[in-house]
């Protein structure tokens, strides 16, 4: 037998008293980003805000919308912050914990297609960066797992 719940202002009616379902409301929202790869480098942002951040490094991506996959997320999210198509591929890393828990990171591989060229849209710099490069820069601390287990990657790459 299947339940279909309908949401309405929050409210889930098959939650007792049709009162506020906790299922919603342990799991983190899911925020994806992209290790967008070129031969042997991977694509860094610099971003531009908010000041508490800005000019620190991160991957593209953003918040997954209800409704919406990964990766559907990733490629919207590409469009918007680089102007470029991307196809995504297989995941790298874990998932990490942002935001006090409220939030985790995905983060996948994914390839440029066709001649796209990435834009500064939203960041304040781009940066192509092999293995050796990924410590120039200043990451934001959930991006900081994710160069780890690139490094791996890209070193395999340039062999």
């Amino acid at each position: 037998m299947v339940v279909r719940s309908e949401r309405v202002s929050g409210r889930d009616r098959t939650a007792p008293n049709g009162g506020l379902s906790d299922r919603n409301q342990h799991q983190p929202r899911v925020v994806v980003g992209a290790a967008i790869i070129a031969g042997d480098r991977v694509l860094g942002c610099a971003r531009s805000g908010p000041p508490e951040v800005a000019g620190r490094w991160e991957f593209p991506g953003g918040k997954v919308e209800p409704g919406e996959s990964e990766e559907a997320a990733l490629i919207r999210e590409c469009a918007e912050e680089l102007g470029v198509r991307v196809q995504i591929g297989d995941r790298v890393g874990g998932d990490v914990p942002m935001g006090h828990g409220r939030s985790v990171l995905r983060v996948y591989l994914a390839r440029l297609v066709g001649d796209d060229e990435p834009k500064p849209l939203e960041h304040a710099e781009l940066r192509w960066m092999r293995a050796e490069e990924l410590d120039s820069v200043p990451w934001l601390p959930a991006d900081v797992p994710i160069v780890l287990a690139l490094r791996p990657v890209l070193a395999a790459r340039c062999g």
